[in-house]
């Protein structure tokens, strides 16, 4: 790779993805991961949100998760209802089937294609803090570390949907929860209670304790 492609923000997305999706693809495939490993490895998926307005300056940490295409939401959100409408009661069968939908339809190298590195994903369960001030002010920064060195800064703005204030079907709402769902204990009754957060991304830095970071922007789209 040469050095005007490491400072694309390429970078950051052969971390934050390939990370998430090599676990993910391990624990279905019944590989040995120390506990350590898997832990490092969510740092991939819970930066902290920094957001400002009405409730002050205010850091929270949030599972983020990529997102596919407009083109293909609604198939993979098919695929995703399809095993959570499966669901029996027992939760390990429903975990080891749903990390194969996960596989399958966003983390294999096949399924590439569909995910949409423009956007991520998240779900409000607290309605505190930061709720209060997006509603307000979308603006935001997403900042990811990885001990000892690795940590990347996002910057951008966050849509909120809500079916319970909009009184319309928020597809996203529905597909974030579901993409949840899937390998969790699956609840559609509290769908409506957890509005969804798509952070649309403006900017990326590499704040990395590295010669090539300590906030060095990255081209972006690359």
């Amino acid at each position: 790779m040469t050095e005007n492609k490491i400072r694309t923000a390429e970078a950051f997305f052969r971390w934050a993805f390939n990370t998430r999706a090599n676990t993910v693809m391990a624990i279905y495939e019944g590989k040995e991961m120390s506990r350590e490993k898997v832990f490092l490895s969510f740092c991939s998926h819970n930066p902290a949100l920094i957001t400002h307005g009405p409730a002050g300056l205010n850091g929270s940490i949030k599972g983020f998760g990529f997102l596919p295409k407009e083109e293909y939401l609604e198939e993979v959100l098919e695929a995703y209802m399809k095993h959570i409408d499966a669901y029996d009661g027992d939760d390990q069968a429903h975990s080891q089937r749903g990390l194969q939908v996960l596989v399958e339809q966003m983390y294999h190298p096949d399924a590439h294609h569909r995910i949409d590195f423009t956007k991520i994903g998240s779900l409000e369960m607290a309605k505190n803090h930061t709720w209060e001030n997006l509603k307000v002010n979308p603006e935001a920064t997403l900042i990811y570390y990885q001990p000892p060195m690795v940590s990347f800064e996002v910057r951008g703005r966050v849509r909120i949907y809500d079916e319970a204030e909009s009184g319309k079907t928020e597809i996203y709402q529905q597909f974030i929860n579901a993409q949840h769902d899937v390998y969790h204990r699956p609840d559609k009754n509290r769908w409506l209670r957890y509005p969804a957060y798509v952070f649309e991304i403006e900017e990326i830095y590499d704040n990395s304790s590295t010669r090539e970071g300590f906030g060095t922007k990255l081209q972006f789209p690359f």
